[in-house]
């Protein structure tokens, strides 16, 4: 078994094929942070946001709906001298209070303590600007030095069997070897987990699995300090002058026009989707309200649906469960925080199913029997066009190195093509990572640093496949409610909804042909919800004199194609 001071890691042990490598090169390529020059920079040198402010640069004294926002940030340390280095990790929304409304921004990174965030706006009125510094740089470094040295910073725990005696052992990915191990590597996937061997029981007499604790006292030195409620970890950012803008709907005589002064690139970025009235408005796709049983029950009639993962896709078993009276739960005596979950509506045909994925995962307790990888539950399903599975996976990786998720998501992405090679109607529905509330404590375990990188290599091994996003992150991003490991339930109906309109869309898929003929093809629309119903345009766009409840947007042509959806015609505006 080796020496006392040798550790075994199972995930170090895999066999990559040449273009496993090269991906994994790309993608840890996409993950590189920039940081500070040198290690060991003192408290009082590390980024402060109380010292640091941020100023609206391309500033009017009115913007109109479609204008590129540009909001500049300056940096400064506990002394009050501007910071010369990047890295600090900062979250930034517009929201407009009184309408419900908030969107997310993009950051980038100067790398010389400036960072310029982009917002595109997307509705009428006093539209506030909030920056928020999760982490200073120096709080970063730490957090990644805490990934790739101390793996076992959350422990596991397994109890063994048999008869009158049982024992429990301490249980990972990666495990000192100064007593032997039982290999509990899935024979399918390869997905490495190992128990130490009880001392008078066979490896094979293990029932189940559980998070066993955190290690404590892992920060060395002064890094404590970097992590500190109140003072570094997710504090607003004031603003030097005004903290708000004014936006106004176009005149017809008065299209907005390109912002010269904003980069080409970052012209082009649009948020996935934006609240208004604390309604998600995607800018992807055409969104459906289920806000009735019925409409539910309607969408999923002759059905089946896999919930497969985390608790926050367990969050939609309870939603739909509770919402809708005719579906009824099995009673699998299953732990209630933990499942696997059943609940069928005989008369509709509808069956909905939740399983946890397997460990790493810190739930309380899971029977062994249960531990199932999401790869090996994908091959057992059959698919078909009434068949639609959800995915959600990351919280539970936070504390291990990046290698570990990459190596999970790919099994489940060879599963998937896998099912869609078979049965392409299969509809596959990914659930991105969200934002939670941090501590000093949480941060060193599930940061939304961490987060953000799994969420990272997520979309971009899944980018190009045959699946649908729901976008959790930007959902809890640019919503005005604080941030939770499990969202609460407004965001999770809104979820709920992007969920459903991709399994019930409201028109077939767009047609190519169709796009050409139009003059664009189905990649250059967007959508935007008409507000205040009155109409709404993107640069793009020319006047039309209908009102529309739906704006479907062209990006190469100036025309607007009316679409109306009854779903929508109920909103008070």
């Amino acid at each position: 078994m080796g020496s006392a001071n040798q550790t075994h890691c199972g995930y170090l042990a895999s066999d990559l094929t040449p273009e496993e490598i090269s991906e994994e090169v790309y993608l840890q390529e996409s993950l590189v942070w920039p940081g500070p020059p040198h290690k060991g920079i003192p408290f009082q040198q590390s980024s402060d946001p109380k010292h640091s402010f941020f100023v609206i640069i391309n500033s009017k004294t009115v913007f109109q709906i479609g204008d590129m926002l540009e909001v500049l940030v300056h940096m400064h340390d506990f002394l009050g001298h501007p910071k010369q280095h990047g890295g600090d990790f900062l979250l930034a929304r517009i929201h407009s209070p009184e309408l419900k409304a908030g969107a997310a921004g993009k950051v980038v990174d100067h790398q010389n303590g400036f960072y310029s965030v982009y917002f595109s706006l997307l509705w009428p009125g006093e539209v506030h600007i909030s920056i928020i510094l999760v982490h200073p740089s120096e709080a970063v470094q730490v957090l990644k030095r805490l990934r790739e040295e101390r793996p076992d910073r959350v422990y596991f725990k397994s109890l063994f069997r048999s008869g009158y005696l049982s024992e429990s052992t301490v249980c990972n990915l990666c495990l000192p070897l100064h007593q032997p191990l039982c290999n509990y590597s899935d024979p399918h996937t390869g997905e490495p987990w190992f128990c130490y061997k009880p001392k008078l029981l066979s490896c094979d007499t293990r029932i189940d699995h559980a998070k066993g604790g955190y290690q404590k006292h892992i920060l060395v030195g002064k890094e404590i300090l970097f992590f500190q409620s109140d003072v570094n970890i997710k504090i607003p950012i004031s603003p030097s002058g005004a903290g708000y803008v004014v936006v106004k709907f176009p005149a017809k005589q008065d299209l907005p026009e390109p912002d010269k002064s904003i980069h080409a690139e970052t012209a082009k970025y649009s948020p996935s989707g934006f609240y208004f009235q604390d309604m998600w408005m995607s800018t992807t796709q055409i969104l459906k309200r289920f806000n009735d049983t019925s409409s539910i029950t309607k969408c999923l009639k002759g059905k089946v649906i896999y919930l497969l993962g985390d608790s926050t896709v367990r969050q939609w078993f309870e939603y739909l469960n509770a919402f809708v009276p005719d579906l009824k739960e099995f009673n699998l005596g299953s732990p209630r925080n933990v499942g696997p979950f059943l609940a069928v509506d005989s008369d509709h045909n509808i069956m909905l199913k939740y399983r946890c994925h397997g460990p790493p995962i810190r739930f309380s307790t899971v029977a062994a029997s249960e531990l199932r990888y999401i790869a090996n539950e994908l091959e057992g399903i059959k698919g078909g066009k009434n068949t639609v599975v959800a995915i959600t996976i990351w919280s539970h990786f936070s504390t291990f190195p990046v290698e570990v998720y990459i190596r999970r998501l790919r099994n489940i992405r060879r599963a998937v093509l896998r099912l869609l090679d078979r049965s392409p109607d299969t509809l596959i529905v990914i659930k991105t990572a969200n934002l939670q509330a941090l501590d000093p404590e949480v941060s060193l375990y599930n940061s939304d640093w961490f987060s953000l990188q799994l969420d990272i290599l997520l979309r971009r091994m899944f980018q190009g496949l045959d699946v649908v996003l729901v976008d959790a992150w930007e959902m809890t991003l640019a919503h005005s409610l604080p941030h939770a490991l499990h969202p609460p339930l407004i965001i999770v109906k809104n979820q709920i909804d992007v969920f459903l309109s991709h399994i019930c869309p409201d028109s077939p898929k767009y047609d190519e042909r169709m796009a050409k003929e139009s003059g664009g093809t189905a990649g250059d629309w967007e959508m935007q919800a008409n507000l205040k119903r009155q109409p709404s345009f993107l640069k793009e766009v020319g006047i039309t004199d209908l009102s529309p409840e739906i704006i479907l947007l062209p990006k190469s042509i100036k025309q607007a194609v009316h679409s109306e959806l009854t779903s929508l015609g109920g909103m008070d505006m």
